[in-house]
């Protein structure tokens, strides 16, 4: 089963994770949160940069460790052009596959190998045990998951599928969920330029998560 928008009742059991941003700016402008996973690659990033400049749109991109060592210049880039970095763990470890030890040894390796200095925290699939979320917040993390999912990743959905889903459910507050990856470039290219354009069309402002960003009512 895929939801492209998250269930009512998962935030409602998880409150202490992240599933929606504020829905209004300072100035009381409805806004979204793009977020982008697994990168950087030069393949990808770079052009997902371009196209946020298009709409002066700000997004968080959530950074594989590995990637951000071997393109530390695209990392640079990210920063420089007003995007926020959150941590992906070094190397997109399953959390339910990994010890808590070992998986929190993946998130202190993200900031010695990239030395992004970052407080936010995505993990790879979605997926980590509880004592590892625990132990992440007593660490000061805020762990953000997601109100939509884009599956751009999932060859079998075309990019019109995609785009017909996020933009019947894209709300304000909304965080949503694209890749910056190899494996989804080709929905993605397809999808986020138009997307950008439904959503500053709907005069929602596209804001990058923070550090001290809180849930929504």
């Amino acid at each position: 089963m895929r939801w492209f928008k998250v269930p009512f009742w998962i935030p409602w059991v998880m409150p202490q994770l992240l599933w929606r941003g504020p829905k209004y700016d300072s100035q009381g402008r409805p806004c979204v949160y793009l977020t982008f996973d697994d990168g950087p690659i030069p393949e990808v990033t770079p052009w997902v940069l371009e196209q946020l400049d298009l709409y002066g749109a700000k997004a968080t991109f959530f950074c594989i460790g590995d990637n951000g060592m071997r393109h530390r210049e695209i990392l640079q880039d990210i920063s420089a052009r007003g995007h926020t970095i959150g941590n992906h763990t070094q190397s997109h470890c399953h959390g339910q596959q990994t010890s808590t030890e070992d998986y929190l040894l993946q998130t202190q390796q993200f900031h010695q190998s990239t030395a992004v200095k970052t407080r936010l925290f995505r993990p790879p699939y979605g997926r980590l045990t509880w004592a590892q979320e625990r132990r992440l917040r007593r660490r000061g993390y805020r762990i953000i998951m997601w109100d939509l999912l884009s599956y751009d990743w999932q060859k079998e959905l075309s990019p019109e599928m995609i785009l017909e889903k996020l933009k019947t459910k894209v709300r304000p507050g909304s965080i949503i969920v694209f890749h910056d990856s190899l494996k989804a470039q080709k929905n993605l290219r397809a999808v986020l330029p138009e997307i950008l354009r439904i959503i500053n069309d709907l005069d929602m402002a596209m804001l990058p998560l923070n550090d001290g960003t809180v849930a929504s009512d």
